[in-house]
């Protein structure tokens, strides 16, 4: 898609806040976004320009969304997820492995700090390849990743099928805890690591998730 509109020049890399959900998908693979969240007017903006896109106004359905320049070879997208997607735990799954479709690999991440909740998702080419969830006990989904610490006894995880809900098959000596912090540091991008060192390319995105309400709808931010 030809961009109609110019982009700033880009500012120095800087810690972001996703606020909660935020989704990672290799760089290069960014058109699948697009298609894969149903975004629509997307409008090229600087870091700066995309990061305060929860404070952004906004009419009708058309929630702003914020896909990132190519941050370390990733982009991360994150802003009114929740209202776009739904509080539905199988539109959630549904996403992330739609992502993953379009863009080859798609990780997703939720953290709660005062609710105590920490969720990580990989999933790779439509199929979820490890989860991992903690709100009041842990629950890990799919063979432990090469970077993950394993403990000694201690629980069960699901060696089965991530995608396969009858999946039942437990084996002894579960994979060490690791929250959203560590496994987004090492699976793609920790956000509020983000600075100088981090290499940044290109331009973002700020979308709107719902047709018909014009560039227009992407206003300014609130002071």
């Amino acid at each position: 898609m030809t961009e109609s509109s110019p982009v700033a020049r880009p500012d120095a890399p800087f810690p972001l806040d996703p606020r909660g959900w935020w989704f990672a998908v290799p760089g290069a693979a960014y058109e699948g976004i697009f298609t894969a969240l149903g975004l629509h007017e997307r409008v090229p903006v600087t870091l700066d320009e995309g990061a305060d896109v929860e404070d952004r106004s906004w009419r009708g359905g058309a929630l702003p969304v914020f896909v990132t320049p190519e941050l370390d070879g990733w982009r991360l997208v994150f802003g009114n997820l929740d209202s776009a997607i739904g509080d539905d735990w199988d539109d959630w799954m549904a996403t992330v492995r739609r992502l993953s479709a379009h863009c080859g690999e798609a990780q997703m991440f939720y953290e709660d700090e005062a609710g105590g909740s920490d969720l990580w998702v990989v999933a790779e080419h439509g199929r979820i390849r490890r989860r991992y969830a903690l709100d009041s006990d842990p629950e890990w989904v799919g063979r432990p990743l090469p970077w993950e610490q394993l403990t000694e006894g201690g629980g069960e995880f699901d060696s089965g099928d991530a995608d396969d809900d009858d999946a039942d098959d437990e084996v002894p000596g579960p994979p060490g805890e690791a929250g959203v912090t560590e496994a987004c540091a090492r699976l793609s991008l920790d956000p509020s690591a983000i600075g100088p060192h981090t290499a940044l390319r290109g331009h973002g995105w700020l979308a709107l998730t719902a047709p018909g309400e014009g560039r227009e709808a992407l206003g300014p931010a609130a002071d």
